[in-house]
Formats: C-alpha cells, structure tokens, sequence
C-alpha cells in the first residue's frame, strides 16, 4: 500500500467531528500515563499492568501511553490518521479483554466506554480523518 493511499480521506464533516473529539479522549487518558495532570506515571501504570499478569509491564505501560498520547495527537491533526486509529483499536482491545470484561457490559468499569472507542477508532481506521486534516492535504498531492 502507498503513502497516498494510506492517508486517503474524503471531506467528511462527521469524520473530523469523530477525528477531534476521539483523539481528544485519547489524549486526556494518555497523560496521566506518562504522570501528566495526574495519575502514577509509567511506574504506577507498569505496576498496574503487571498487577493483572501482564508480561513486560513497563513496556506494556510505555507503548499504552505512547498509543493513547501520540496517537490521539495525531487523530486531532489528522496525521497518519488509519495508523494511529489502528493502535487505539487494538489498545481498546486489549483493555475491553484484560481489564473490563470481567465487569460485564454496563456496571461500573464495564467494557461499553472502551469498545465505543474502539468503535469510533475502527471508522477513523477504516474511512481515513475527513476534513481539514493533514492526511487530506498529503493524500490529494499527487
């Protein structure tokens, strides 16, 4: 697959609605990850990964706020859009699976928040970041 076709998009209006308010979320989620307005940094993330069983926590803890952090950054600008939604479809899996099924649907901690993100990550993954967006810009150069 080539880059043009990679960062193809059309000029959606719902795709930069989708784009902006997912990555936003991502990264409120991320932070906290790397210790940025709260939480335990990658220590306390490691910690609570290999809690669970995980093998490799730190790195576990590493690339989950890299994937949310960096990846959300490049969903609000619409760079390497299908990319970086696929690493948040994948981290939204993951969670849904080790940390929220257990929980069941709808009680608290449930897994219905993490599989609408990954829904919404799935479309941006799918469908490319829509209107006013860097991969608009790179994939209509030709």
């Amino acid at each position: 697959m080539n880059l043009k076709k990679l960062m193809s998009t059309n000029n959606s209006w719902g795709l930069l609605g989708l784009r902006l308010v997912t990555g936003v979320i991502f990264i409120a989620h991320g932070l906290p990850k790397f210790g940025i307005g709260g939480g335990g940094g990658l220590e306390g993330t490691a910690a609570w990964l290999g809690g669970m069983g995980v093998p490799l926590p730190m790195l576990g803890a590493v690339l989950v706020a890299l994937s949310e952090t960096v990846g959300g950054a490049m969903l609000v600008v619409g760079f390497m859009t299908r990319v970086a939604a696929a690493t948040q479809v994948i981290a939204m899996i993951v969670a849904i699976f080790l940390v929220h099924w257990s929980s069941g649907f709808t009680a608290n901690g449930g897994y219905q928040w993490a599989l609408l993100m990954a829904a919404a990550a799935f479309a941006l993954m799918m469908d490319g970041a829509g209107r006013f967006s860097v991969d608009r810009i790179m994939g209509s150069k030709g």
